[in-house]
This record gives structure tokens, sequence and C-alpha cells, in this order.
């Protein structure tokens, strides 16, 4: 066997792979054997069909076979020992001489390379950061908003501004019927029609003003799709049935345990302590996120590094089946080399600062996001072999696929963790207020 890489550019090169008869013969007889304990051919035995009439019958398929499974186990040791840097997997050239698999005993296989060249990470750019400070309008939303979830349904005779008003929709001069619920939040234009209503008191408006040419809440009334709301206007009567009304939960130790768990907080001080601390965690991680994404685009705009262009544009053609048309990969090409760029930082950071990620990791990792699902603090005691269980269970499911998702969130944090480490971050500080517009 002969394998050699000509280098035909700083970003390309060919691959050529020489096979003797040596190199596949013997897998090949040992299939054959294989083959000939389990093939199950009229007139003989099981187990008992001579090799020379199973190669006489597949003897050509196990050749080919032989043949391709040793070129992939080849090339992928020849890259991996000579550590070559490519792109993707060696391509096929389109052009290769024609086979004679009757009775040619060498074969020749050229394949295109794409190399990706070293590079040095432009890591004295700096990116902008923010520290976000909370102001009392965002304190107040929130305990509004904790009131309201957590509040109990009441259904009074009479409705008031906010009441969400079940009934039944007809259209006037139509068809369209529909029992529905009227969100009085949502009315634009004749508030006052649906404020001190009772049950069957019947409202009537136009459509389409009362809640301001607003197609979203015009299909969220009626139920239809929103293309067929577009076309629906005029007059509508809404029959009233009940009045539904969410009481403001109270400020009491079964709101506090409800939501941090039984007797972690016990007085108003405490409770505001702990919910000012879990609002600015999250906008911490918000600020956070928009840095990663601010040093992400920073590298990937001021890397300087040369790309294998016409070799990847086949790959991306070659790979997708060519369910990809070249008039797709060109207009989307910007978004596929910066995809490629970043893995490329991603790699030789992970490479250079020995970053890892271990298995307990992974598998806390998952837990984690369980308790979060189910908005649990931490795990209790009698729980703690079925989580684990679950966690295992998760992880393994579709082929471990679940696993390498965790695996590699958990590594590009990591980077991302690093280079905020090595790079300067101007760090600017912002209302909470003024941070949730700018994210919007």
């Amino acid at each position: 066997m002969n394998i050699t890489l000509n280098q035909t550019d700083s970003t390309n090169a060919q691959l050529k792979v020489v096979l003797e008869e040596a190199d596949y013969a013997p897998k090949v007889d040992q299939q054959v054997k294989e083959y000939s304990k389990k093939a199950q051919i009229k007139g003989f035995r099981p187990g008992k069909v001579p090799a020379g009439l199973v190669k006489k019958m597949y003897g050509k398929s196990i050749l080919v076979e032989q043949i391709n499974k040793t070129l992939q186990e080849e090339i992928s040791k020849y890259i991996r020992e000579n550590d070559v840097k490519l792109l993707g997997e060696p391509l096929p050239e389109p052009n290769q001489p024609e086979i004679d698999w009757d009775n040619q005993k060498t074969f020749e296989f050229n394949y295109e390379v794409g190399l990706l060249p070293d590079f040095n990470l432009p890591l004295d750019k700096s990116v902008e950061g923010y520290k976000v400070e909370l102001d009392q309008k965002t304190i107040d939303e929130a305990y509004e908003n904790l009131k309201r979830q957590f509040g109990k349904t009441v259904n009074p005779e009479t409705s008031e501004q906010g009441d969400f008003i079940s009934g039944e929709l007809k259209q006037v001069d139509g068809d369209f019927q529909s029992k529905t619920l009227i969100p009085t939040s949502r009315v634009v234009e004749g508030q006052d029609k649906f404020v001190g209503v009772k049950a069957d008191d019947v409202i009537r408006f136009d459509i389409r003003k009362t809640f301001g040419d607003d197609n979203a809440a015009l299909a969220h009334v009626t139920g239809l799709d929103k293309d067929v709301v577009a076309d629906l206007n005029g007059e509508f009567e809404f029959i009233v049935e009940k009045i539904n009304r969410t009481e403001s939960a109270e400020l009491n130790q079964e709101l506090f345990d409800k939501l941090f768990g039984k007797d972690e907080v016990k007085t108003e001080e405490e409770f505001d302590a702990k919910i000012r601390e879990t609002i600015l965690e999250n906008y911490e991680r918000e600020a956070d996120n928009l840095l990663y994404r601010n040093i992400m685009d920073t590298l990937i705009d001021n890397v300087e590094v040369e790309l294998p262009t016409a070799f990847f544009k086949r790959w991306i053609e070659v790979t997708n089946d060519g369910k990809i048309t070249p008039e797709q990969i060109e207009e989307n090409f910007d978004k596929y080399t910066r995809e490629l760029k970043w893995s490329m930082i991603k790699n030789k950071v992970v490479e250079e600062n020995e970053l890892k990620v271990s298995n307990e990791e992974v598998v806390d990792a998952t837990k984690e996001k369980m308790l979060a699902q189910f908005n649990m603090p931490e795990i209790p005691e009698e729980l703690m072999e079925s989580m684990n269980n679950y966690a295992q269970q998760y992880l393994q499911q579709d082929n471990g696929r679940n696993y390498i998702n965790e695996y590699e969130q958990l590594l590009a944090e990591k980077v991302l963790a690093k280079l905020k480490e090595k790079m300067t971050v101007v760090e600017k500080t912002i209302s909470s207020e003024d941070f949730r517009n700018m994210s919007l």
C-alpha cells in the first residue's frame, strides 16, 4: 500500500492511494469464509457451502466492500498519524480511472483534499460587554407577573379592564359563529363596551376597529388562521357568558414556598432580596450570551485565514447528497464560511488550552436542566436514583445524539469562557429596561 499527499497550493492537496493485492486479499478471503458458514444455498447443508462457490457468486461484491472499508480505515489512519488539518473529509476526484473488478489486482484512488492552514487568534481585539443594573420598573413588573401567575381565578358578576370574557361571537352579516375568550387588554377601540358587562349582555362592535387592525389579535379571538382573518371585517355581536378574573396572589409563606422551596424564604424582606437576586441572575445570563455573540462575531470578522473555497463549496454539495443547489450554496456561502471559521477557532482554543468535558459534567448538566424543567431547587434524596436513571436514558436516546449535543454545548461554553478571560471586555453599565429594549 502506498499513500501520498501532494499539496497543490496552500489550501488544496491531492491524496493518492494505491492498494496492492496483499493489502486486501486476506480480508476478502476471510469474508468469503464467513459467508460460507452463514450462506444458505439449495443443495448444501448450512455451513458447508464451498468457498469457491461463494467467491464465484459473491466475490465481486465482497471485493468492493473490503476495498472501500480498507480505504476508509487507511485514509483515516494516515490523516491521524500525520496530523493533517483538513476540511471535512477527502472527496473522490470526479474523473477516476475505470476499474476492472474481474481482473485488476492493483487499484489506484485519487482524492481532493481541502487543507486548513494554521492561523493566529485575534485576541488583541476588544469586545463590548454589559453590566445590568435593576431599575424599579423591572422589579415592579416582576412582582405583578408573579402575583398574576400564582393568583386565583374568580368569576365576578361584572367585568373590569384586564378581565377575560368568555362567550359566543357571531358575525352580524355572515355565517361565522364560535365560542371564544376575549382578553379585554387586547381591545384597542371601544374598551368601555367591555367594562361593566355581565352574563347574557350583548356587545356589538366593529371587529377590525376593536382590535386595532391586528390580525394576530383577530386570529386569537376567532380561532381562525391569520390568512383567513386578513379578510375579516364588519360588525360582530358577542354574547357574554362568564367573566374570568385573576386575583393577585398575596405575599405570604404559601407563595414563598411555591417559588423557592419550603421555608427557604420566610419574610417579605428575604423574598424581595431573592426576587432581585433571581432577576439579576437572569439578566447576567442574557448579558453573557450577548457578550459571547460579540466575541464570536469579533473573532470571525478579524481572523485572517485562507480557506479552500472551491473545495468547500463542492464538499457542501456532496455531503448534502445534492439536495442543495450550487445557487443556494453561493447565496448562503457567507453563512457557511462564518460557521467554518468559528469551528476552526473553537477547535484551536480547545487544543491550545487542553479543554475537556467529563462524563460527570454531562450528566450533572442534564440533571440541572431537568430540575429547572420541573421547577425543583434540588433533587430530593428519595428521587436521586430515579433522576440519575432518567438522565442516563435521555442521554442515550437517538443513538447518543442527546449526549453529543450536551457535550458540545458544555465544550462551547468552556471555549467562550476561556476567550472571555483572554480578550479585553469593555464593560458598559446599562439599566435593565434599556438592556431589554436593546435585546428586542
